[in-house]
Parts: structure tokens; sequence; C-alpha cells
């Protein structure tokens, strides 16, 4: 596979009628069925308007309505653009450095990198993991006056937030912000994100013994007794999605409010879940459009 490169980028999209067109495209496809006169027809770019009429009844068709473009003043080049760097970065891109590269206000970056997140905060496929999945938690510790500390120990410091991954061993990944590591808080996030039947790994938390109880398979590894992989029993795949959280969450953000912590969380499980997909980054987040219902958050 090639690369996709900023020249590619540009080439693709060096308007904004080229990225409206992309927007329908992903939406309703080439070939569409007029809603009004429900005729096979096609759809023309009205001039000066983000909108499409029917070639027979005129009936007026909106892309970017319920998507994360509905409503905003800024350019969709812009909008892509971001996108782009987002995409094409392994560990994200503040929104400090979106302000740089598109020379707009660092409240417009900010919002822009928050709904651009959106489009990454629900890609669950309809399934629920399966197959052997690993899981584990981590803690995180927000500071609104120092960069924000990942605490690996099952230790919590102060207003320390706790992160749940699940992983599919050679698959998908999900993350969830949770209250604390009782058993009825982590039964249910396991309950609610894995297919019942499938074989857990865990490290020796106590609270995940009672998953038998539910149709699990469940074998864990004594991490206290410094034991990590025990015949073909291991966390080495949640551990490895902890690493680029962790790394991302050093080196480019720095610091995450509580309130969006689960949106962050869902950037690097989304990027793990397609870490061997062969299209580019870029239009599996741009696909992300035509699958996520915009709402405000």
């Amino acid at each position: 596979m090639t690369k996709f490169t900023l020249h590619n980028f540009l080439n693709r999209f060096p308007d904004n009628d080229a990225c409206l067109d992309e927007i329908k495209r992903l939406r309703w496809g080439d070939n569409m069925i007029c809603p009004k006169c429900e005729r096979d027809t096609t759809f023309y770019k009205i001039k000066g308007r983000p909108k499409y009429a029917c070639q027979f009844c005129g009936y007026h068709l909106s892309p970017l309505a319920n998507t994360i473009f509905d409503k905003s003043t800024t350019p969709l080049t812009l909008w892509f653009y971001a996108i782009y760097l987002m995409a094409q970065t392994r560990s994200g891109i503040s929104a400090k450095q979106l302000e740089r590269e598109l020379g707009v206000t660092y409240k417009t970056a900010w919002r822009m990198a928050k709904q651009i997140r959106l489009l990454l905060s629900d890609d669950e496929d309809i399934n629920n993991l399966q197959g052997t999945v690993e899981v584990d938690e981590t803690y995180v510790h927000p500071d609104k006056t120092k960069n924000t500390r990942i605490v690996t120990s099952a230790r919590r410091y102060g207003n320390s937030q706790i992160l749940m991954g699940l992983v599919e061993q050679g698959g998908r990944a999900r993350v969830r912000h949770i209250k604390n590591t009782g058993v009825r808080e982590l039964t249910y996030h396991v309950l609610s994100n894995v297919q019942t039947k499938a074989n857990i790994y865990s490290d020796g938390l106590p609270a995940y013994r009672s998953l038998p109880k539910h149709g699990y398979s469940h074998s864990w590894v004594d991490h206290h007794a410094k034991y990590y992989f025990v015949d073909g029993v291991g966390t080495q795949n949640v551990e490895n999605l902890w690493s680029q959280f962790k790394r991302g969450m050093y080196g480019v953000y720095r610091h995450c409010s509580p309130k969006y912590l689960q949106h962050y969380a869902n950037e690097y499980a989304f990027r793990y879940s397609h870490r061997n997909t062969k299209a580019h980054m870029f239009d599996i987040f741009l696909g992300q459009i035509a699958r996520t219902k915009f709402t405000r958050a």
C-alpha cells in the first residue's frame, strides 16, 4: 500500500466542494434514490450552498446535517486537514499544535479535535469481543497543575481515574472509564463488551474470579509473584495498548480532565483496533462520518 502523503491529500481535497462531495459519497454512495420523488437520480451541487438538489423534483440534500461539521463556520478544507493530521500521527496531535497548523484560535482547534474524537468514540461494530480477550486496568491521575500522570500500580493517588482495557488477541480493543475495581463493576463491563463463553485472561485481581459463573473461561497470571506469561496465558496485548496510551498522554496531550478521559481512551482503542487494516488511517477516520450520528457533547 502506498503512503498517503500531504501531496496526495491536497490533490484529493483541493477545495470545500471536493470535501463536500466526499461527505455526500460516504453517507449515501454514488447511486441514490430521491426520498421525495423516489426516482433513481443524480443530485447536483447547489451553487454557493453546501447542499445538493435532485435533478427531477429539486429535493434538497444536506450532507453536513447530523455530522461533526453541522453549523460550523470553519471551512471543510481545514476540518479535513485536521482529520488528516490526527490520523497520520501514531499518538494523536494536541489542540495547541492544531491551532498552529490550521491558523485558527485555540478554542476552535480544541473543539475540532473533540468533535473528531467523537467519530472514534463508538467503534463497536455491533458484535462484542470474542475468542480470547485480555483484561486489565490502569490508573490515570489528572492534575491541573502538572502533566497527566499514569499510575501502573494498584494503588490510587488522590483523584485517580481508572480505565479498564479489554483486548481481543489479534483483534479489537475497547477501553472503559470505570468507577472502581470491584466485582460488580468489572463483571458488568465484561458482560457488556465480551461474548459469553469467551476465554478471559487477566492478572491475579480477585474481582475476576467470579467470571466462570457467567459462562466465561477464566485464566490468570500472578503479577505480584513476577509471573507474566505462563502456559500461553498473559496480558501482553492489553499492556501494549496501555503503552501506546501512556506515550500519547505523556508526550502529546499532557493533561486530560476526567470529563473527557473516555474520549481520549476511545481514540487509542480505535487506533489499536485498526492497526492492521489495509486502508489508510485517514480514510478509516473519514469513514466514521457515515457511521456516527453527531451529538453535541
